[in-house]
């Protein structure tokens, strides 16, 4: 059977030849076919010459690139980008570690399998779908990994998909064990997790090394973790010989569960008080007493059309820290926002230092962990954007 193709009008074709996965509607002169969202097409050039086979799907990217080498897109093609995946993560280490089992297994078009994430938290491997085309592949994802992760001790599979694939769908357990909170460690610290009613799979994986950053520098300071979660940078500090750790987010909950995992590893009554609060009303009347503060906020800007707005929410929340915190101290900054670029972060941190009138110096950039890597072809997948700033 034929597949639908998308032909490329003459000169939209440049990015495809540099492999950007990614075909834009303005891009192509016409479709050939009834494609419907999700199916596998074939984009071709004007000529009829085949480029790739991807996901066809509604909106501005009409088609998620799967395969520039073959259109042979089968279950042989999507076990090979699986073992791939598994063995980057093998190459680094990650299986091996005593002090963590919590990483991600499959980063989308990092990986080269765009609509695609999956993490691997100490057995449950947790999936999450951002394109209709990847969500209908579950069940042979989840057969492929019951066969490619035995020797690892897969236990469950699971689907957290309810936010991210078009049209929605119900998460819940596709195989295993079906626990309604799971344990993990990540750098000797225990976490539980609720993948029914945590933010992304669970938890933000892509930060654990800039977690490992916070614990080598929090012995003996006081500590601000703002949009705090469920405590993974507060227990670094703790972790770490902190005098004291406040984690401040607007959830109940995530404060709720932030307290049991602070009490999972350093016992009741610990240096660690929970706050349920906006972050930047609570920073307007904070006091001036931390020597580390921690920015990890959602992302402000979904997409170009906000990101003036974003970036006026990112200014105000970097401003009020910058003025709240001591002399000398360090203010840990984030964006995860995709449509941020570092030359906008960067511009963003300057303009909240003149205002608030500190001396500020960059002492580190940082980027997500190693196992989110980014295609090269893909510079977009370079969503994380960090800072290490020391505030005069």
């Amino acid at each position: 059977m034929t597949r639908p193709r998308l032909i490329i009008a003459n000169g939209r074709e440049k990015a495809l030849q540099r492999q950007h996965p990614w075909v834009f509607s303005g891009a192509v002169k016409r479709i050939e076919g009834n494609p419907q969202e999700g199916d596998l097409v074939d984009v071709c050039l004007a000529d009829g010459q085949w480029v790739a086979t991807g996901h066809y799907q509604d909106g501005s990217i009409v088609c998620k690139v799967l395969s520039f080498v073959t259109p042979a897109v089968d279950e042989d093609f999507f076990r090979q980008r699986l073992q791939s995946a598994i063995r980057y993560r093998e190459q680094l280490g990650l299986f091996r570690l005593a002090s963590t089992n919590a990483f991600r297994l499959v980063h989308a078009e990092g990986d080269f399998l765009p609509g695609l994430v999956c993490d691997w938290y100490n057995g449950v491997l947790v999936m999450q779908a951002h394109s209709v085309g990847m969500h209908r592949l579950f069940p042979l994802f989840t057969r492929l990994a019951e066969e490619l992760l035995q020797d690892y001790g897969i236990k469950a599979v699971f689907d957290k998909s309810s936010a991210t694939v078009p049209g929605g769908c119900d998460d819940g357990y596709l195989w295993g064990i079906q626990p309604q909170e799971w344990e993990i460690t990540e750098h000797g610290k225990r976490l539980l997790i609720n993948f029914f009613e945590g933010q992304k799979t669970g938890f933000f994986l892509d930060q654990r090394e800039n977690r490992a950053l916070v614990e080598s520098l929090s012995a003996g300071h006081r500590v601000l973790n703002c949009f705090g979660y469920t405590g993974g940078f507060s227990l670094a500090a703790l972790g770490g010989g902190a005098d004291y750790v406040e984690t401040v987010d607007i959830s109940k909950r995530a404060i709720e569960l932030c307290n049991r995992n602070v009490a999972l590893n350093f016992g009741e009554g610990s240096r660690h008080t929970g706050v349920v609060a906006d972050v930047l009303k609570y920073l307007d009347t904070a006091d001036s007493h931390f020597d580390l503060i921690i920015l990890d906020p959602p992302a402000f800007a979904k997409n170009h059309r906000s990101l003036q707005q974003g970036l006026k929410g990112y200014r105000s929340i970097n401003q009020r820290a910058m003025e709240t915190i001591r002399p000398g101290g360090l203010l840990m900054t984030f964006s995860c926002s995709q449509a941020v670029s570092v030359d906008d972060f960067k511009t963003m941190c300057f303009t909240a230092a003149a205002n608030a009138h500190r001396q500020v110096r960059i002492v580190r950039q940082l980027p997500h962990a190693m196992d989110h890597p980014v295609s090269i072809y893909h510079p977009e997948g370079e969503y994380l954007k960090g800072l290490l700033l020391e505030v005069e």
